[in-house]
């Protein structure tokens, strides 16, 4: 391959899929330069960046769309390379008409990996089908400061949980066929003030032991096949130019195979805005070192600057070819290198025989009509329609043409009933009952007021990189493309016998009290008051969470605390209803609300979830991925403090949050009973094995999530008052009982030592059992004895259950 050539397989062009099923046309954006295909393609193209997620289209008209581009793609180059395909999937496929399934923050409140997993196969299944080969997630930054407007994106503020979440996303993404993408690595979270693109202050320790552990076990144990960079810097050494982190943590150490990818715009930003690179050559040879393969989203520093490096000897030729040869191996992984490879997606299959490849003459194809008019068979009507030759994307307008477009409009589900279900059993899961003095379930209310900004805005339940938010937004002309049922809609649903009245009060982020009258007088007319309050997602100011969107308090926007008062005022019983990105603080809420409900963006099937909660049709079983703070101005602060972080009598800033990670009610009660220790010592290679039972002892089946916290009291280095090791969903019918056996390895309290080595040292330690961290139900003392103990990256990562249902 020619230098060009190499290159080239290295960047990408970010695309628009033609809504007339014609090809691609290259997206602009105020951060690209303009970019001709006709001038690139001759040399290969490695990437083709959101085909479906930069504009409504058609899925069906989109796939032709991207197969048209492909083969153009491979006819230009000498060899035949096809690019690679990538999407956003933060919250499902991120394209026109899929399913909106929750944020990951929801994902963390179900702790349930399994169900994870199913849900993101079905995302990589839709990905795949329409031609699709990398998704752009899980995100696995673990939350510092709640503050930070991608809380939503993430899955929490636990290492282990955001993990064992993340790597299960994973696990699905990539069986279907789709290259999961690690995000963003390492440390973008933990920027100062949650401010996005802030840097990082953070030392080595904190690194090690709460940002790169969901990292490192993705790696382990996912099969995952691409990692992306961090916008951030830490400690002055921008990710994208770290090589001790991209290269000798990431592969070296942790033995990664597969490609890391630019966060977009990402290596430019090595030149603009740290200022590590004087030229955008210079940055390319800065990423190139250090690891970063692929430049996205488009081409930028890995073209002509990067050529003009390695044509003066500024940059190795060796780094060119180390990438290029990490990027082919994995397009043969995925079969495009294979001789005769077709880039038919799955929903075209038999449908596009005549959409011909540049340079065959009309009379050589196929499927050609006897007029000369390129034409299908239409698998459903048999009826001959012109697909148009790929030479001539205007061929679409001809009457065969537009006969095929409409054959093929509508024709592609990317929401189905199965999707829907699945994206159901997520929402139901992820809604965490924070307080209930009994009102909920609600039995049959005459009248309910539905009240707040969120209480008939449909798209309230979902977030930032959701299809409708990222991308309808600047299309308002254009339907949503799926069903978004508001709550008032949800409630009349699920409440047929109730009179539903509705006022919004005021707006997400209003400054203007002027509703509140009319909210007032429909709650002290109701029998409860259920109160929508919460976020609208957005990116870059245009919302109060998602992407660029950092609050200055975790207050709750605009005028809503002053709206939540005011209803509280009527003594009516309300049901605070929180469809948000992050966790806000409740005022009087947390004392006077008769119940509060949190949703984290539960995505299309997210009201009804609600609903039903509302109604005891479902029970409640979502915990805490983040805690919920007592006051909106003591951030930054996390479950995972040390003695000093936590509430004092030197300090008059109180962090104790009014619900702490790992919280949640049910609609029942359990009972932890007849704890037994078989193992009270083992060495620091050993293991702690002890049993106990859970009972539910109320008259409703329930679900009771066990969560195992790590407290090491002395240690070499200041630790965490405690720390989540494991955790397990239990459902039990009223009653019924289950023996849960535990085994907890000594790696599990391994930490970075002064030395930078990690460590399990000898000593006591408590293993806290319960059912969130700060209702406790069971404690196990037991010692670790023998020397200190130096672990690596093959440690153990997880306690072993076993549940005897008895």
């Amino acid at each position: 391959m020619t230098l060009p050539e190499k290159a080239a397989q290295l960047y990408g062009i970010w695309v628009g899929a033609s809504a007339e099923g014609g090809e691609v046309a290259p997206h602009q954006h105020e951060m690209e330069e303009p970019v001709t295909l006709d001038e690139l393609l001759p040399h290969g193209l490695g990437q083709l960046t959101r085909p479906f997620g930069t504009a409504p289209v058609d899925p069906a008209l989109g796939a032709l769309s991207l197969l048209r581009t492909q083969r153009r793609i491979m006819a230009a180059g000498r060899f035949g390379i096809p690019a690679l395909a990538h999407e956003e999937c933060l919250a499902g496929f991120a394209a026109w008409g899929a399913t909106a399934y929750p944020v990951p923050l929801a994902w963390g409140a179900t702790f349930d990996p399994a169900l994870v997993r199913t849900m993101a196969e079905r995302i990589g299944r839709d990905m795949r089908a329409v031609g699709v080969h990398q998704g752009l997630a899980p995100v696995l930054d673990v939350v510092r400061d709640p503050r930070w407007g991608r809380v939503e994106e993430t899955i929490g503020e636990d290492p282990y949980l955001v993990g064992t979440i993340g790597t299960a996303y994973v696990r699905g993404l990539e069986s279907a066929g789709i290259v999961a993408t690690l995000k963003h690595f390492a440390g973008y979270s933990a920027s100062r003030a949650g401010r996005n693109l802030a840097p990082v202050g953070m030392g080595g320790r904190e690194r090690a032991d709460v940002i790169l552990p969901p990292f490192e076990m993705a790696v382990r144990e996912s099969g995952v096949r691409s990692v992306m960079h961090a916008y951030t810097d830490t400690d002055g050494i921008p990710s994208a130019a770290d090589e001790q982190l991209l290269t000798g943590l990431l592969r070296d150490t942790w033995g990664f195979t597969g490609t890391v990818v630019a966060d977009y715009f990402g290596v430019a930003f090595l030149q603009t805005l740290h200022g590590v690179a004087g030229t955008l050559g210079e940055a390319a040879g800065a990423a190139l070192a250090a690891g970063v393969d692929v430049e996205l989203p488009t081409v930028k520093a890995y073209g002509e600057p990067l050529l003009k490096a390695v044509a003066g000897g500024r940059v190795p030729e060796a780094l060119l070819d180390r990438a290029v040869h990490r990027v082919l191996v994995q397009k043969a992984q995925l079969g495009l290198l294979d001789a005769g490879w077709d880039p038919v997606p799955q929903v075209l299959a038999g449908r596009v025989d005549g959409v011909t490849a540049p340079g065959r003459a009309p009379a050589q194809d196929s499927a050609e009509t006897e007029t000369g008019a390129d034409s299908d068979t239409d698998s459903g009507t048999g009826t001959a329609v012109g697909a148009g030759d790929v030479n001539n994307p205007d061929a679409s307008v001809s009457a065969a043409g537009a006969l095929y477009r409409e054959a093929l409009r509508g024709s592609v589900d990317l929401d189905s009933a199965a999707n829907r279900d699945i994206a159901r059993r997520v929402a139901e899961e992820s809604v965490v009952l924070l307080r209930n003095d009994g009102t909920l379930p609600l039995h049959r209310p005459g009248v309910i007021a539905v009240i707040g900004p969120n209480a008939e805005t449909p798209t309230a339940v979902l977030g930032c990189y959701a299809f409708p938010m990222h991308v309808g937004v600047q299309h308002p002309e254009v339907p949503a493309g799926i069903e978004l049922p508001t709550l008032r809609e949800a409630l009349a649903a699920q409440f047929t016998d109730s009179r539903i009245v509705a006022a919004a009060g005021c707006g997400v982020d209003d400054q203007d009290t002027g509703g509140f009258a009319e909210a007032v007088r429909a709650a002290a007319e109701a029998d409860v008051v259920v109160l929508a309050l919460g976020d609208r997602a957005g990116l870059f100011g245009r919302g109060t969470s998602g992407e660029g969107c950092d609050a200055e308090s975790l207050a709750l926007p605009g005028v809503q605390q002053q709206l939540l008062d005011a209803v509280l005022d009527t003594g009516r019983p309300v049901v605070l209803t929180l469809l948000a990105g992050r966790p806000y603080a409740l005022g009087r809420a947390v004392d006077e609300a008769a119940a509060i409900v949190q949703a984290f963006f539960p995505g299309e099937e997210g009201t009804a979830a609600v609903a039903a909660v509302l109604a005891g049709q479902v029970e409640p079983s979502g915990r805490l991925p983040v805690s919920v703070p007592s006051r909106p101005g003591s951030q930054p602060t996390t479950y995972l403090a040390a003695r000093l972080g936590r509430a004092s009598e030197v300090s008059n800033v109180d962090p104790t949050p009014a619900y702490a990670f790992g919280h949640g009610l049910t609609y029942t009660t359990f009972q932890w009973t007849d704890l037994r220790v078989a193992e009270f010592q083992a060495g620091t290679d050993g293991e702690v094995r002890c049993s106990f039972t859970v009972r539910n002892t109320g008259r409703r089946e329930g679900t009771e999530t066990v969560q195992v916290y790590l407290h090491d009291p002395v240690a070499s280095v200041v630790q965490p008052q405690q720390r989540l090791v494991g955790y397990r969903r239990l459902r039990l019918a009223p009653g019924a009982s289950a023996r849960v056996e535990l085994t907890v390895p000594a790696d599990l309290a391994a930490f970075t030592g002064r030395d930078g080595r990690r460590v399990v040292e000898p000593g006591t330690l408590e293993l806290r059992l319960g059912a969130s961290s700060t209702d406790l139900r069971l404690t196990v003392v037991c010692t670790l004895t023998g020397p200190p103990r130096v672990v690596d990256h093959t440690r153990r990562l997880h306690p072993g259950f076993t549940v005897d249902r008895g």
